[in-house]
């Protein structure tokens, strides 16, 4: 087994800011490789946001803001290369599998090594940046907790911005006379 970036959405977020939203639970790459050689100023804004934080679904070539590092058989990591190939061809125009093959194992390779060394389940994001003609990489990352402020088993070690509280009772709330004025 190895470890590798899976698509994860916490939000519909993803689905609104890129042009294409990768579908949640695919593998993905970091695709830097599309944005080789374009000046910053010739991206549309979707495609300005996911050069920014955008990792590549495998599958849809959609972008996705975060991946979670999953296990992966080496099969599932065969078949990634060989979606992740044709994608080059169909997409990118690269001649051939047989040439586009290569490419695509140096990609899933580097999404591998990108996880290696953390722990499953913990959450990365990517930033690019323009620094003149290169492209810099930064990844950040969130791991799950044993125990978290809300001590939820369903949140799986990741805290929510908001937590939600129901209450029984049936007491009423005006929120228009709590505004005061007229």
């Amino acid at each position: 087994m190895t470890r590798l970036p899976r698509t994860i959405r916490l939000d519909p977020s993803d689905k609104v800011v890129f042009a294409q939203a990768a579908v949640p639970g695919e593998w993905a790459v970091t695709g830097t490789f599309l944005f080789w050689g374009r000046a910053p100023d010739s991206l549309s804004r979707k495609e300005r946001i996911a050069f920014r934080s955008g990792f590549l679904g495998v599958d849809s070539f959609g972008f996705s803001t975060l991946v979670a590092v999953q296990e992966a058989r080496a099969d599932e990591r065969a078949a990634m290369v060989e979606t992740l190939a044709q994608h080059l061809v169909t997409h990118l125009g690269a001649p051939s599998l047989e040439i586009a093959r290569p490419a695509a194992e140096e990609e899933v390779a580097l999404a591998e090594s990108l996880c290696a060394q953390h722990p499953l389940n913990t959450l990365i994001a990517l930033h690019r940046a323009h620094d003149g003609t290169a492209i810099r990489e930064q990844f950040r990352t969130l791991r799950p907790r044993d125990e978290t402020a809300f001590s939820g088993s369903h949140l799986q070690g990741h805290d929510r911005a908001f937590h939600i509280i129901e209450e029984d009772h049936d007491d009423h709330v005006d929120l228009f006379s709590l505004r005061g004025g007229d």
